[in-house]
């Protein structure tokens, strides 16, 4: 497949705009075009270890969960290891892709993957993603009714505020009365200057209505999952379910306070990778996650949650052999797709 071609295929799997904000996520790496993939190797972490492989096996696009660039490179030289991959990148004519995580969002991503070793559940996002283009201008509506007499007059000072879109206007009757409904979108500050207008007239400020335009969501997308087991089962049970899931020999785990290994589990919350900011403040029996800080364990257990930490990235990497399938069948099998041998977890237990 043509790179460009792959990426837009890539994006439809997975839209870019359900990743966070902060993250920095598509095409990072682009060999010059045209650029042909035949070979595309799955990797958790892009390490100078899986560059290496990725040039030994002939790769032609690298897809990497974490986006191996992330802060800005302000130049790319044999300095330091993120610009050596960069380098070697570009040396062999292999680009870089990372989905990060617009992957968490989708309801066929590394969440849902991670729910799969609770056995038996139904699972709801814990911060539901919302329609990037809906709706498509301004963050209110202002709706108010006017007579004729006074209609071009506002009309004339509304349309000299900045940031207003879809003003329309339609006959109405109010009270038995001939007058003109007006509605339009506009911005946050907009509003401000528009409420500032209609208030000058209180007959026609007593007729206004202020929506706040909201997003739909997004149904089974968004960050984390809370997850409703279909029958509880004891903590220990599902610590050697999660450990199984992950093929851990280890994990660690925090027991909540007046609960037991023996204690029963019928709602856990979950999110891959580090999930402090999404399973903060969310009620459940148990916290499955990568990492945590210290003081939020401390809150978690003091509320009576208990938390199991697997490391971050081993409750990620097990999605990629899924994801190796899935692809496939959403590229039509037109490239060999394969799952990097070199990347792994950096901590180990000994």
């Amino acid at each position: 497949m043509d790179l460009r071609e792959l990426v837009s295929a890539l994006n439809d799997f997975a839209p870019l705009s359900l990743a966070e904000s902060w993250d920095n996520v598509g095409l990072l790496v682009e060999p010059s075009p045209p650029h042909t993939v035949n070979t595309l190797i799955l990797t958790n972490d892009l390490t100078e270890e899986v560059m290496e492989e990725a040039v030994q096996k002939k790769v032609d696009l690298i897809l990497s969960y974490h986006p191996p660039i992330f802060t800005p490179l302000k130049r790319v030289t044999w300095k330091t290891w993120k610009e050596r991959l960069v380098v070697r990148a570009l040396e062999h004519r292999i680009g870089i892709y990372s989905p990060h995580t617009a992957y968490d969002a989708i309801p066929h991503g590394v969440n849902n993957w991670l729910t799969k070793g609770l056995g038996g559940c139904t699972s709801v996002p814990l911060h539901p993603s919302t329609a990037p283009s809906y709706p498509a201008e301004g963050t209110h509506r202002v709706e108010f009714c006017t007579d004729t007499e006074h209609l071009d007059v506002v009309l004339s000072k509304i349309k000299d505020v900045q940031e207003i879109s879809c003003l329309t206007t339609f006959p109405a009757r109010v009270e038995g009365e001939e007058q003109t409904r007006v509605t339009l979108n506009c911005s946050q500050k907009a509003l401000l200057e528009v409420v500032a207008l209609l208030s000058q007239n209180s007959l026609l400020y007593h007729k206004t209505e202020i929506l706040l335009l909201q997003k739909p969501l997004l149904p089974h997308t968004g960050m984390g999952r809370l997850c409703t087991l279909s029958e509880p089962v004891s903590l220990s049970d599902i610590t050697e379910r999660i450990k199984s899931h992950l093929k851990l020999p280890h994990i660690r785990i925090a027991v909540g306070m007046g609960k037991t290994p023996e204690s029963p589990v019928k709602k856990v919350a979950l999110c891959a990778g580090s999930g402090s900011s999404v399973l903060k403040g969310k009620e459940a029996d148990l916290y499955l996650t990568g990492e945590m800080s210290h003081h939020d364990v401390l809150d978690a257990v003091a509320n009576g949650i208990s938390v199991i930490l697997c490391e971050h990235s081993n409750t990620e990497r097990g999605f990629l052999s899924e994801l190796r399938d899935v692809l496939a069948t959403h590229l039509q099998n037109k490239i060999n797709i394969i799952v990097s041998e070199k990347d792994r977890d950096p901590l180990q237990v000994v």
